[in-house]
């Protein structure tokens, strides 16, 4: 008989799916941009998640987690430097995907925490169309995240989701 091996690692996992819809302009009332989509809040911490008894979370201290308004800001200046007051032009949407996407990572790699990062960038020009994403994740929910922030233009519907990870 072969040994068999579990399909989640051992300790706190969390399943975590998300789904962001976008709707034509006229399916839904005008709402400001940028319109932000939250895993959910961690903070406090300590009185959520499991600390061990050198005051860790899963192995990490407090202050060297990610927080979703952390996570918030590093996206929109990502989003807001790529594209700032421009029009949708189908001849730069992968320059601005690019840019965002290296934007991100960045900004996240100088914050030197020890995490992971997958960042996803999708535009879409505003034409009426719907676009609806989704995802999920199997990852210990003390520590790892998923943070996604849909931007609108009146041209341009931007979606980008960070998923960090801890090493």
């Amino acid at each position: 008989a072969r040994p068999t091996t579990p399909l989640a690692p051992e300790g706190p996992t969390h399943l975590v799916t998300t789904n962001a819809t976008c709707y034509a302009p006229s399916a839904t009332p005008p709402r400001a941009r940028p319109r932000v989509t939250r895993t959910p809040n961690r903070t406090p911490l300590a009185a959520t998640m499991g600390v061990d008894e050198d005051g860790l979370i899963s192995g990490l201290k407090e202050e060297e987690l990610i927080t979703n308004e952390e996570m918030d800001q590093i996206i929109k200046e990502a989003i807001d430097q790529a594209i700032g007051q421009n029009s949708f032009q189908h001849a730069k949407v992968n320059l601005w995907t690019s840019n965002v996407v290296e934007g991100c990572l960045k900004r996240l790699a100088g914050l030197s925490k020890p995490f992971k990062y997958v960042v996803t960038c999708n535009f879409m020009q505003k034409t009426g169309g719907g676009m609806h994403t989704a995802s999920t994740a199997l990852w210990d929910a003390a520590v790892d995240g998923k943070h996604t922030v849909l931007w609108e233009s009146n041209t341009i519907q931007c979606v980008v989701s960070v998923y960090w990870l801890a090493i």
